[in-house]
């Protein structure tokens, strides 16, 4: 009898352990990487800076509607990771009622340009010349780590700040089942920037 009681414990805590793993959330690695981000109902800060093609944009010129703004680099291992999910985010969004907006970090625009074309990249693709440690709009958005992406309401306040593109899918109540894609399951796993190239 007490080896039966003793068996029915074991698979109970077995069970209840199991449970417990696999209804665990994914690392939040915002805790890490996005801790000095602005927090949500702060007011998004103005910038003005030249899309790849030498066009002036304001966040001011996007007011009115959801923007995505994301900073990132081309050489950044991890915003490369996010790009599949972010353009699945795209593709599922309202156009008229959402905007993308990237700044990027690249040293040198016609790289940025190249790989923009290459990976048919969405929305306005901004290049902040000052690079990623001397970035005043990095600066004003509290940008610690790359990517770094903000979802700001149509009043120009800040709705979610993140380091994690499955969050920014989920607030949008994206299509897409999050954590589905090879973009989403590799970053909320394990940073790829192991030689903090993408700390600033």
């Amino acid at each position: 009898m007490k080896r039966l009681l003793s068996i029915a414990i074991f698979v109970a805590l077995a069970l209840n352990a199991y449970s417990q793993a696999t209804t665990q959330p994914a690392e939040d690695l915002d805790l890490q990487y996005g801790s000095e981000l602005l927090k949500k109902g702060t007011p998004a800060p103005e910038f003005t800076l030249s899309d790849i093609n030498g066009k002036k944009f304001s966040l001011s010129d996007f007011r009115g509607s959801t923007t995505l703004l994301v900073f990132w680099a081309s050489w950044c291992p991890d915003c490369r990771a996010e790009v599949p999910l972010l353009k699945e985010i795209y593709d599922g969004s309202d156009r008229a009622r959402l905007n993308f907006v990237s700044i990027s970090y690249d040293k040198d625009l016609e790289t940025l340009k190249a790989f923009v074309k290459e990976n048919g990249l969405p929305g306005v693709q901004l290049f902040d010349p000052a690079g990623k440690k001397e970035s005043k709009a990095g600066a004003d958005y509290h940008v610690k780590w790359i990517p770094s992406l903000y979802v700001i309401d149509a009043e120009g306040k800040v709705l979610l700040a993140t380091v994690m593109a499955e969050k920014v899918a989920a607030l949008l109540g994206s299509s897409i089942a999050v954590g589905s894609s090879p973009a989403s399951s590799g970053v909320s796993s394990a940073r790829l920037c192991t030689d903090e190239s993408c700390a600033l």
